[in-house]
């Protein structure tokens, strides 16, 4: 047997295997494969219902606003609703998602936040029009990426809107990290005199629990405008 083939179907096979964290979705959107399931990941969206959501500080989803359209949980523009969140609660994870903003929309997902203080204030991916909105043009630490307000991104390659954007963040004891379509965009430590000095430079200065870590749901933003999220699913990390 002609070793050279054999050789060139495993390195194939490993390159495929070697895909970095969010660099795409599932190839059958809001589904799981066995490998999935089996190295622990679990769907935050089905694709047909909104079955494990609920509207922030409310008992159930919002009459309004929200609706899964196409394999996709969207916000329409000016519909209200408010922002919602996961009924679980989550410590360390690593949280993937798509998404797709309409032209000169705004959005975001946000983590470590607390139902009970009743406001959704948290730490923030920011998910917007860094080209059209005018909160982007603010400056990097409110683009698409950024722990909003407080840290910028670095360099990202990022789809305009109305295309599909694939993001990650991971949290790992005191360590975060933000990805954007295959790229680690951001990093951060809690309790850092990095992330010390962010707080007191944003508006979150006299959030007390801002900065802070603590068992979470995730929460996606009603800003008003129009996105779409789907393959939204989560790897609980032990």
């Amino acid at each position: 047997m002609n070793a050279r083939p054999l050789f060139l179907s495993l390195l194939w096979l490993a390159l495929l295997s070697a895909r970095p964290v969010c660099a795409a979705g599932p190839d059958v959107p809001n589904q799981l494969s066995d490998a999935d399931r089996k190295a622990g990941w679990h769907l935050l969206f089905d694709g047909r219902t909104t079955s494990g959501w609920k509207g922030f500080g409310k008992p159930a989803m919002p009459a309004q606003g929200w609706v899964v359209e196409d394999g996709w949980l969207k916000h329409t523009a000016k519909g209200g609703g408010g922002d919602i969140i996961t009924t679980e609660l989550f410590v360390d994870f690593e949280l993937r998602w798509d998404w797709r903003v309409a032209p000169g929309a705004n959005s975001g997902v946000k983590y470590f936040i607390d139902e009970k203080r009743g406001a959704p204030i948290g730490h923030e991916y920011q998910l917007i029009d860094d080209a059209l909105h005018p909160d982007a043009l603010v400056g990097p630490k409110r683009q698409t990426g950024s722990l909003y307000d407080a840290l910028p991104p670095g360099e990202r390659e990022l789809h305009p809107p109305g295309t599909v954007n694939t993001s990650a963040v991971i949290v790992r004891g005191n360590h975060v990290e933000h990805w954007l379509n295959g790229h680690q965009i951001l990093s951060y430590e809690l309790g850092s005199a990095e992330m010390i000095t962010a707080k007191a430079a944003s508006k979150f200065k006299n959030e007390a629990r801002w900065g802070t870590k603590f068992p979470t749901p995730i929460l996606l933003q009603d800003h008003g405008d129009e996105i779409f999220f789907r393959n939204l699913r989560i790897l609980p990390l032990h």
